[in-house]
């Protein structure tokens, strides 16, 4: 038996108009005689309905919700209802399908409220119902633990949803339908001339969603990767094939390419730099300011340490709080807001020198003023100011060439 895992995002089941285009994948592949799995987020974004964040201002979250447990009986409605909606219109098309709740299609989660992790994919069910019917809908984003409590595993886990099934039932494939077709090399509201990508590898899609892309979930690819399942990232409105993902862009081409340098550039903004300087014991300061950020729940990045202090970043939203907790510690903070983090994505740029030097001289041009770098031999971070982020984005963009050819 054939399976395909097909993800449909909350704006793709949003209108009837919209499921009709997610109707057409799913009869696509019934032709090519897969047994498919859908997995869907709740209808729509807030203020839809059945959004999730909508169903969460019904009892006035955050400032006020009773307990986590029942805040995932909350969160978990939306997804089983988009699941229940699009079995009842594929039915009405003539398609044999059937809905089940993450509970049912066997997600056997730890009982981290509002962040479960999977434990277990149980796949009896799913097998039982494809001796019924073509199709099996799955609400994304939640399961159960083994006392029968219901749990959602987080931001993004529609997309861990499907990758985990895709992995458990041995999946032929992995589609992660989206608004765009396909990994964009930037984010084209930053950059006009973004474009498309034919493929790409679980690395480097890993990095730039990491980094702020935001058109899979990092977890759902780490999955597919483990398992060695090819997934692709589509468009739900159109028919082309977008992007793909597997371990090597060279083994999946019928010619040899010429391997790129940069694969994408990524951007993460509304975030804060503090420094933290001393001129003694330097290694209480680096044990204390990362215990105390960790214990507030404030979660740090693009860390530098030197024998004389530290730098890190954190959310906007966060600062305060950080700045308060480091003062009590008798520390003196230096805080620069609205910064934004650029990261260049590229596995060819692995052993290959000059590709700082190209950043840093294009950054220069744009007049764009560096705060803190780092790098990996996968990815090279800058942190910038905000208001410099697009004219950032858009150098690196272009320096690489990314709108050209070499975007293959």
């Amino acid at each position: 038996m054939q399976v395909l895992v097909q993800k449909f995002g909350g704006t793709s089941v949003q209108t009837e108009e919209n499921r009709n285009h997610v109707i057409k994948h799913i009869k696509n592949a019934l032709i090519k005689n897969y047994k498919i799995v859908v997995v869907v987020s709740a209808l729509g974004r807030k203020p839809d309905p059945y959004a999730t964040d909508t169903l969460l201002d019904l009892i006035g979250f955050p400032s006020n919700h009773n307990s986590n447990r029942e805040l995932d009986l909350l969160m978990s409605c939306g997804e089983t209802i988009a699941s229940v909606v699009l079995s009842n219109e594929l039915q009405k098309s003539h398609i044999s399908a059937s809905a089940l709740t993450g509970a049912q299609a066997g997600f056997i989660t730890n009982d981290d409220f509002n962040q479960a992790k999977i434990k277990e994919v149980r796949t009896e069910r799913i097998l039982k119902e494809f001796e019924q019917h073509d199709v099996v809908v799955v609400a994304g984003f939640q399961g159960q633990t083994s006392t029968g409590e219901i749990t959602t595993i987080g931001r993004g886990g529609s997309d861990t949803t499907a990758a985990a099934l895709g992995a458990a039932l041995e999946a032929d494939s992995i589609d992660i339908f989206t608004d765009v077709n396909g990994v964009m090399t930037a984010d084209p509201r930053v950059v006009s001339k973004a474009r498309p990508l034919d493929i790409v590898t679980y690395t480097e899609i890993c990095n730039l969603a990491y980094q702020g892309a935001k058109v899979i979930h990092p977890r759902a690819v780490e999955i597919a990767m483990q398992a060695k399942i090819p997934m692709r990232v589509r468009s739900t409105y159109l028919q082309e094939e977008g992007t793909l993902v597997t371990a090597s862009r060279l083994q999946e081409l019928d010619s040899v390419i010429p391997d790129r340098l940069i694969t994408g550039i990524a951007h993460i903004s509304s975030i804060s730099q503090i420094k933290v300087q001393t001129k003694e014991e330097a290694h209480r300061l680096q044990s204390e300011v990362f215990k105390a950020m960790a214990e507030a729940g404030i979660s740090v990045d693009f860390i530098n340490i030197s024998p004389t202090g530290v730098i890190y970043t954190v959310p906007n939203a966060h600062t305060d709080k950080a700045v308060h907790i480091l003062e009590t510690l008798g520390f003196y903070p230096e805080i620069t807001e609205n910064c934004a983090k650029v990261s260049a994505v590229g596995a060819g740029m692995t052993g290959v020198p000059g590709v700082a030097s190209r950043i840093v001289q294009s950054l220069t041009n744009a007049g764009v003023q560096i705060l803190q770098s780092a790098d990996s031999h996968t990815t090279i971070w800058v942190l910038i100011h905000e208001n410099d982020l697009n004219a950032a984005v858009n150098a690196l963009h272009d320096v690489f060439d990314l709108s050209g050819d070499n975007a293959v």
